[in-house]
């Protein structure tokens, strides 16, 4: 264990800055570490207390002594009387500080609904709205659908998902099963007069793998095609997941394909559309929100126009990028997919990341673009000393890492 002032003072600034326990191994003895007291073990953890301010610096220190980072935390458990870091197991003894930004110390105080009807006691809803997202060219049929939900007791969150339950029967003859879909409005509504919910759908459209003969999707083609006027079964809402943070300062960065945009729709709305900020004088977004969206093609962009509306007039608050992936090109002459613009931006995401404990991540759309980021990511933390699978388990035990993939 080393004592704070070894590492040039820090102890002297514990009360000023945010502080963050460092555990590395692989320390070696060199010209550069030598001069420590107490010397470098050569195995074991080391510990090291490192104030936000210093993060960058000590990362490139102890990628110098060959150390490699296998946690961070942030360091609430300090001896103050002596300004020594305290110990793994005797910091366990203490009470941790509580993160303000922390994703459940955010909700805790909050009213999550959930599963308020169940799919043996539908809220039978109507379709106000069927609207076509994807423009003229483009590949596939998007809807975006209002429901009206004034007749019953249904609410919901930025974040969450409600069940639809197609009519007819499986092909075992039983009641179709209801289908989860995110939902893409505010809290309060498309119409902001807490009467609606929205939803964003694609038609699910395949060949079969042995037949060819082209399959639609039981649910999705029966709401693409619903009628303005329609009776529609609804049940939850679900999911706590990808639920926002309420502080008002944090940097979101979301990451989705194609319908994936539907929770970060219902983010942006929140935190930018002028009726929905008169709607909540409590929370007025003062940080920073980043869409990274991969479409196939310009067609494809959903709600297109809205977006870079919004890009427009809050440029300081609001950072959109595209991933074209049939119209544009990666560095190596491929496709651009959306992990391609992660690797594009990976200095500056992985240092958001690493360095602001006020940053999020949200994830959403197609499964098979995780493992491309999770890539991008790792190479950068690698450049760092650092491990990317243990910092990414360190940043969704603080509730900052949120997934919803399919």
């Amino acid at each position: 264990m080393y004592k704070l002032s070894a590492m040039g003072g820090i102890g002297s600034s514990l009360s000023a800055s945010r502080i963050f326990l460092y555990e590395v191994v692989g320390l070696r003895q060199n010209s550069a570490t030598e001069g420590m007291n107490p010397s470098i073990r050569r195995s074991g953890s080391v510990f090291f207390a490192v104030p936000y301010d210093r993060m960058n610096d000590m990362m490139r220190r102890i990628t110098r002594m060959g150390g490699k980072i296998v946690s961070i935390q942030p360091f609430n458990a300090v001896d103050s009387s002596s300004g020594s870091a305290v110990s793994g197991a005797a910091a366990q003894t203490k009470q941790p500080q509580k993160e303000s930004n922390s994703m459940t110390q955010a909700k805790a105080k909050a009213d999550i609904p959930v599963n308020i009807y169940r799919p043996n006691a539908p809220f039978v809803g109507k379709c106000l709205s069927n609207e076509e997202l994807v423009d003229k060219g483009g590949i596939g049929t998007v809807r975006h659908l209002i429901f009206d939900i004034s007749g019953g007791d249904l609410r919901y969150l930025e974040g969450q998902s409600i069940g639809i339950i197609p009519p007819g029967v499986d092909k075992n003859g039983k009641p179709e099963k209801l289908r989860l879909y995110s939902i893409a409005s505010t809290r309060h509504g498309d119409r902001v007069d807490d009467k609606t919910v929205s939803l964003c759908v694609r038609q699910l459209e395949y060949k079969h793998p042995e037949t060819g003969e082209t399959v639609y999707g039981v649910c999705s083609t029966y709401l693409c095609n619903l009628e303005v006027g329609a009776d529609v079964k609804i049940t939850g809402p679900t999911g706590k997941e990808m639920l926002l943070p309420e502080d008002e300062g944090t940097k979101i960065v979301m990451m989705a394909t194609g319908t994936g945009i539907a929770p970060f729709r219902a983010y942006l709305w929140r935190m930018f559309k002028d009726a929905e900020k008169a709607a909540n004088p409590d929370y007025q977004f003062k940080g920073l929100a980043w869409l990274i969206f991969g479409i196939p093609m310009t067609a494809n962009i959903l709600y297109k126009q809205e977006l870079e509306e919004l890009q427009q007039k809050y440029p300081d608050n609001f950072r959109l990028t595209y991933a074209i992936s049939r119209e544009q090109q990666n560095p190596q002459g491929g496709r651009m997919y959306i992990q391609d613009r992660v690797a594009e931006h990976a200095a500056e995401l992985w240092n958001l990341f690493y360095t602001d404990e006020k940053s999020h991540a949200y994830i959403c759309g197609l499964k098979g673009m995780e493992d491309g980021i999770d890539a991008a990511l790792s190479a950068e933390a690698a450049k760092h000393g650092v491990d990317w699978k243990e910092f990414q388990r360190s940043l969704k035990k603080a509730g900052r890492w949120h997934v919803e993939t399919y």
